[in-house]
């Protein structure tokens, strides 16, 4: 199995400041859901892995996040795509969870469920806690300029080997073509 791991705001969809807190904040930037639909096409599982502090914070509510997310997965399905999982953080930066990004309890879970050895899943994020998360399993992590990416970027101290791109739909094309060079090099062994 081929998996990607997404982050959700200032990848998938454009991000604030204030939060996305209602389904009409949420505007997937242009090309996104396109590339989640490629990743499907070409034989990958795609997840989520979001931090949501705005429910801890009483910005919005459960039945608004998934609200926000029906209209991501509705928009998704007019391009022929899906996201196969999607998990969520609820705590503010200091409730000290294990699943809020910097941490890896999202990822680890992610991998849990899919039985899939990280170090084998792209992970897209637009800030260093995304790639922090997926880096400690080995994940290959991608950087988007999109979102907080180009100040991520400014800042530095990305993990070591992660691929910059300037969106999502080149991080899908440049996953993809890695995918395809790694079956070339190891093609399947015949059972015949």
């Amino acid at each position: 199995m081929k998996l990607v791991i997404l982050d959700r705001d200032g990848v998938i969809n454009h991000d604030s400041p204030h939060f996305i807190k209602s389904p009409d904040e949420w505007k997937p930037i242009l090309g996104s859901l396109e590339a989640i639909a490629l990743l499907n096409q070409s034989g990958f599982r795609v997840a989520l892995a979001t931090n949501q502090s705005g429910i801890s914070r009483g910005l919005f509510d459960m039945a608004t996040l998934n609200a926000i997310h029906d209209k991501m997965v509705r928009a998704l399905g007019q391009f022929g795509g899906r996201i196969d999982a999607l998990f969520y953080c609820p705590h503010g930066a200091d409730d000290n969870c294990g699943c809020r990004k910097p941490k890896s309890g999202m990822i680890e879970e992610i991998g849990r469920r899919f039985a899939i050895d990280l170090n084998t899943v792209y992970s897209v994020g637009d800030s260093l806690r995304d790639l922090q998360a997926s880096a400690k399993h080995g994940a290959q992590c991608i950087l988007v300029r999109t979102g907080k990416g180009e100040k991520t970027l400014a800042e530095g101290g990305l993990p070591e080997d992660t691929w910059v791109c300037a969106d999502l739909a080149e991080a899908a094309q440049r996953i993809i073509a890695h995918d395809q060079s790694k079956s070339l090099i190891h093609p399947p062994m015949s059972l015949v």
